[in-house]
């Protein structure tokens, strides 16, 4: 479980992916989509979005000659109970999650 919540942090370090996760709580989005509003290439997005697929925190799935980037809502449990273990924090809750995301868009 060591080596899973060390992937699901480190892809949650990157500021990029964390914009990508908040834009994927909206709805399923095309690459070319996610990569839209970033001033970095297609293969960079890429690349983050590797992480994040190999993080578990998103899926991707070819639709026709597109790929689409999907939200996994589960990933962060196991992140959440080793949080617990510490008193100070309580179940991940997507909506709480969101509102983190957006803040730390926006901030």
């Amino acid at each position: 479980m060591q080596d899973r919540l060390d992937i699901v942090f480190s892809a949650l370090a990157d500021p990029t992916r964390r914009a990508i996760l908040a834009m994927l709580l909206e709805d399923d989005m095309a690459v070319t989509d996610v990569a839209e509003p970033f001033e970095m290439s297609l293969a960079a997005i890429s690349k983050h979005l590797a992480i994040l697929t190999r993080a578990g925190l998103i899926s991707q799935e070819k639709r026709g000659r597109v790929k689409w980037c999907k939200l996994e809502p589960d990933a962060l449990k196991d992140a959440s109970i080793w949080m617990q273990g510490f008193g100070q924090f309580e179940a991940v809750n997507l909506d709480a999650f969101e509102r983190f995301l957006a803040a730390e868009l926006n901030g």
